[in-house]
């Protein structure tokens, strides 16, 4: 079985690694009448290694924790598995935000936090990670292997992040038309809620930084001012 992609479970698995012992409790209820498998962390300390053994489908992982840096579990967890990971904090500063997307995680959100729209964003995660479609896409010497999220020009290539697979998927899959940023917006995070639009400028960033690390054109991904990107 693929590392984090839960296909033996008959319910999708969530792992919640969260010290607020009522929040732990709501969530886990919530998750619960949604149908989902939860477990929670009993070590922060050891929290990427009860993740990774627990092969789940989703990772709930508050940024704060005692006696653990969340960041670094992200890290931990995202240098073997390819799983979700949503980032929680109480924290509006935009550093923590850039450093959990910048470490791979896939969504951000900031507590206080409605339960519903929690739960859309795990939904969200979870319905990219099956989405299936074109097995590659290509061009200008692109190419983009759908299956394994591997990107790839002249021999170089690079694995990329959800976020960053989808977005180049978008823009592959309109070769010479405008996508708007609102329109990547949605297809990331589908939710009517506003997403700060700095998080899709970091995600963009961290996709044109993959490309030019393989030796893509530097202009690749083009921003058309006051539209949205191109290809």
């Amino acid at each position: 079985m693929d590392e984090g992609s839960g296909c033996a479970h008959a319910a999708p698995k969530v792992f919640v690694v969260e010290d607020d012992a009522a929040l732990l409790d709501g969530l886990e209820r919530l998750l619960r009448l949604q149908g989902f498998a939860v477990e929670h962390c009993v070590s922060f300390s050891e929290a990427a290694a009860e993740v990774l053994a627990a092969e789940v489908d989703c990772v709930v992982l508050d940024l704060r924790l005692p006696d653990a840096d969340g960041l670094q579990i992200c890290r931990d967890i995202r240098a073997v598995s390819k799983v979700p990971i949503i980032m929680l904090t109480s924290s509006e500063s935009e550093f923590d935000e850039v450093m959990a997307f910048g470490l791979g995680a896939d969504d951000f959100v900031t507590k206080p936090y409605r339960p519903a729209t929690l739960l859309a964003r795990i939904q969200s995660v979870l319905r990219r990670q099956a989405t299936t479609g074109t097995p590659v896409l290509e061009h200008a010497g692109v190419r983009l292997d759908m299956a394994s999220g591997v990107v790839s020009y002249e021999g170089a290539s690079r694995e990329l992040s959800r976020n960053e697979q989808r977005i180049l998927q978008l823009l592959l899959r309109n070769v010479g038309s405008v996508v708007s940023r609102q329109q990547i917006m949605a297809d990331l995070w589908e939710t009517d809620e506003f997403v700060d639009d700095n998080t899709l400028t970091v995600n963009v960033n961290r996709l044109r930084k993959a490309l030019n690390a393989i030796g893509a054109p530097e202009d690749f991904v083009k921003t058309r001012r006051g539209m949205g990107y191109s290809v």
